[in-house]
């Protein structure tokens, strides 16, 4: 009797370890599960945020700046007023992004388009002792920075380049965007003549060693998203 005892409950005992290993297994499966749907929603995460940065506004920016309705201007301290325009000049802004930033903003100025109401001041600016337009035809501006330092105001950095001479300066400038698409760009950089070359003089009168330069540009965006400005 002590055998079939034994079988028994030994088949017994081993029932109870299946079922036991069977509750045990029961018990993880719901555990795969869940990592399972970690996984899952991490992917979903992960395509939700591509599919939003897919639908962010991407691409290069143009802007056309049309010297026909814009205005290049300049002025130096003197007795007698030294001011006027550059006639001819051509302008371009352009950005690798929609961020501000990217941006860069070229000028270029035909040194003998100047004009300032006189012969005899425009000969003596075009003049060697000073623009020296025979050699040096263009004034050119390059910017390398562009900060936003208000909603609307901005610091642009650039090389500014005058008879074959370049120096860094700043041209501060501000933005009216009330038209989409569309804006004013007002600014003034300063620079002293001197530093580069910019010699001559009028019979009696003084003049001041700093020039203003002023820009009033109308500009357009004929390509790209808008631009992404802090507000």
């Amino acid at each position: 009797m002590y055998e079939p005892l034994c079988k028994s409950e030994c088949a017994r005992d081993g029932h109870g370890k299946a079922a036991t290993h069977a509750r045990k297994r029961a018990r993880r499966r719901p555990r795969k599960l869940s990592a399972a749907g970690l996984v899952i929603g991490a992917w979903a995460l992960l395509f939700s945020t591509l599919a939003a940065q897919a639908q962010a506004p991407r691409g290069a920016v143009n802007y056309e700046i049309s010297p026909m309705v814009s205005k290049i201007r300049f002025n130096v301290k003197a007795s007698v007023p030294i001011e006027g325009t550059f006639e001819k000049w051509d302008a371009k802004l352009a950005f690798a992004s929609p961020e501000p930033a990217s941006g860069v903003l070229e000028i270029r100025i035909q040194a003998d388009s100047v004009n300032t109401g006189s012969q005899m001041k425009d000969d003596r600016l075009k003049s060697e002792n000073c623009f020296d337009v025979a050699h040096h035809p263009y004034i050119t501006f390059r910017s390398s920075k562009i900060v936003q330092t208000g909603p609307h105001k901005f610091d642009v950095w650039g090389m500014v380049t005058i008879r074959g001479v370049s120096k860094s300066e700043k041209l501060t400038f501000t933005a009216d965007r009330r038209e989409y698409g569309k804006g004013t760009i007002k600014g003034n950089l300063w620079f002293y003549r001197k530093d580069y070359g910019l010699g001559g003089s009028v019979p009696f009168v003084t003049i001041a060693d700093q020039v203003e330069l002023t820009v009033e540009f109308k500009a357009k965006r004929v390509s790209g998203p808008p631009l992404l400005f802090k507000p």
